[in-house]
């Protein structure tokens, strides 16, 4: 992450405690935000807000399941109360879990769109009144090539609920342009994260590594390599991007005829 940040400018972040949300909270960290990390993974939530602070930066952690309307906005409204609104949202948590047709219940479907789209909404929502006030700010949601462009056999609730991630960004984008808010999306392919490394719900270390032989760019993606992309859609050189989701694969999508 290369762009230059004054240290008043706070970014609010979901599913900051490993993998993309991790690099993330440190790439801003490093740029000089303050950054608000949440998880509802604790002990990895506060490991990243206390790895920001041991390289000189400024950050806070606070425990929170997207799933939670009431546990958002109580989030979003300290936050808020105590730094003004955020300069940059970056909506990131989510999961991706293996489940046939035959076993996806409406519970299993209904889970992932809780957490995958409508966890996004749900800190989203809290905070556009002091960001559209101020007059300024961005917004970064994390959707991915399976819901851009691509198909993953046993997924199809994953797929679906990140292709609305997408409808969610051109939407909020166009309502809330007049406001001085911009909103982009970012489409990850196989990234090196503990997802994409599980056994039971995707690649494996394995299949990771072999993917690179399909990728243009012979090899899988790293969480640092989302981050950047997410801080130039966060910086004033993206000033004038909005409604847009920009993949970052390697060349993935274009190189498989």
């Amino acid at each position: 992450m290369t762009q230059a940040a004054q240290a008043t400018k706070t970014v609010f972040i979901t599913g900051a405690g490993i993998g993309i949300g991790r690099a993330t909270a440190l790439g801003f960290g490093r740029a000089g935000w303050h950054v608000v990390a949440t998880d509802v993974l604790e002990t990895e939530g506060a490991a990243v807000a206390a790895s920001v602070h041991a390289e000189g930066g400024s950050a806070e952690f606070h425990p929170l399941d997207v799933r939670s309307t009431e546990r958002a906005d109580a989030v979003v409204s300290d936050v808020i109360a105590r730094h003004g609104a955020p300069d940059c949202i970056v909506a990131n948590a989510g999961i991706a879990h293996k489940v046939p047709l035959a076993a996806l219940t409406d519970a299993k479907w209904d889970d992932t769109f809780e957490i995958d789209l409508k966890g996004m909404l749900r800190v989203i929502r809290p905070a556009l009144p002091a960001m559209r006030a101020r007059g300024t700010g961005s917004i970064v949601c994390v959707s991915s090539i399976m819901g851009v462009a691509y198909g993953w056999d046993e997924h199809v609730h994953y797929s679906s609920a990140k292709a609305g991630v997408v409808g969610l960004v051109r939407g909020l984008a166009v309502e809330l342009a007049r406001d001085g808010l911009r909103v982009n999306g970012v489409a990850p392919g196989y990234i090196r994260t503990a997802q994409l490394l599980s056994e039971q719900h995707s690649l494996g270390p394995a299949g990771a590594e072999a993917a690179g032989a399909f990728i243009p760019m012979g090899r899988i993606g790293e969480p640092e390599e989302i981050a950047d992309v997410i801080g130039f859609l966060a910086s004033p050189a993206a000033r004038y991007m909005t409604g847009q989701v920009v993949v970052v694969d390697g060349g993935l999508l274009v190189g498989r005829y």
